[in-house]
């Protein structure tokens, strides 16, 4: 094993009553990588990022952290949280009878009960690290408004915000574009590559425009029936007639391969 990676998925297998979720999985990702992970309905994106996080045991193989220095497996979810493992799920989890600000400051200080980290007083230390996140997601003039005032795309960007303060060393992002106008996809793209370098960004998505655009300089792991399907630049996985044939099936023509994402869509092949 590599000790030059920040995440690395070691030949992990789970099934559910007989059904294979994943099957001797194995994925590496380096320091201050922005990966982005597609695959068809049931290809095991959520059983793996579960895995990650410590919400579902494996029935076999391990994932380790800072190469093999911390095994992951073989904690429990606050554990692993606390080693800097943040994942973001699709529907934002904000609270939206407090303003952004106070949302920040409760993730902030998440070890506390939320009464407690409501009124105890914030360090100037915090302060600062609320202010950068704010920053980040572009929501330093909406820090005292509520966060039921806020657009969908906003309350994700707090959502995301609201992982930073902790200052996760990996952050998995799941479908972060779901439900956003076409401006608010731009401004989220933005964000996610800007986290990359800082932190091991992972982001598993179903819009495969969004894909190509946040994964120009990256790669791209496509996942089918619990394995790895093909690996590498978004052109050589859109490429790659096994992943055109479980996206568009057999029948997919040459002007298909070139349009992944749409194609897939009209078709309605899930992503």
């Amino acid at each position: 094993m590599s000790t030059d990676y920040m995440l690395w998925v070691d030949d992990v297998s789970v099934s559910f009553d007989g059904f294979k979720a994943l099957t001797n999985l194995t994925l590496a990702l380096a320091p201050g990588e922005l990966r982005c992970v597609i695959g068809p309905n049931g290809a095991g994106k959520t059983t793996m990022m579960d895995v990650i996080t410590g919400k579902t045991r494996p029935d076999s193989g391990d994932v380790y952290m800072h190469g093999s220095s911390v095994v992951l497996t073989h904690l429990s979810e606050p554990e692993i949280a606390e080693h800097g493992i943040g994942r973001k799920f699709q529907r934002p989890t904000v609270f939206e009878n407090l303003t952004v600000f106070q949302n920040l400051e409760l993730a902030l200080k998440a070890k506390k009960t939320a009464f407690r980290s409501l009124f105890s007083r914030l360090s100037s230390e915090g302060r600062d690290r609320i202010d950068a996140a704010l920053g980040t997601i572009g929501l330093r003039e909406r820090a005292e408004a509520p966060a039921g005032l806020l657009a969908h795309g906003q309350k994700q960007w707090l959502e995301i915000g609201m992982l930073l303060v902790q200052d996760p060393k990996v952050l998995l992002v799941d479908e972060p574009v779901a439900g956003m106008t076409h401006r608010e996809m731009d401004r989220t793209a933005e964000l996610l590559i800007s986290l990359a370098g800082e932190r091991t960004v992972v982001v598993v998505e179903h819009d495969m425009d969004f894909v190509r655009g946040i994964a120009r300089n990256g790669k791209v792991t496509v996942l089918h029936e619990g394995r790895v399907l093909a690996e590498g630049t978004m052109d050589a996985v859109q490429n790659d007639p096994k992943v055109i044939e479980v996206y568009l099936g057999q029948e997919a023509g040459e002007a298909k391969r070139t349009s992944l994402g749409p194609s897939a869509e009209t078709t309605g092949a899930p992503c």
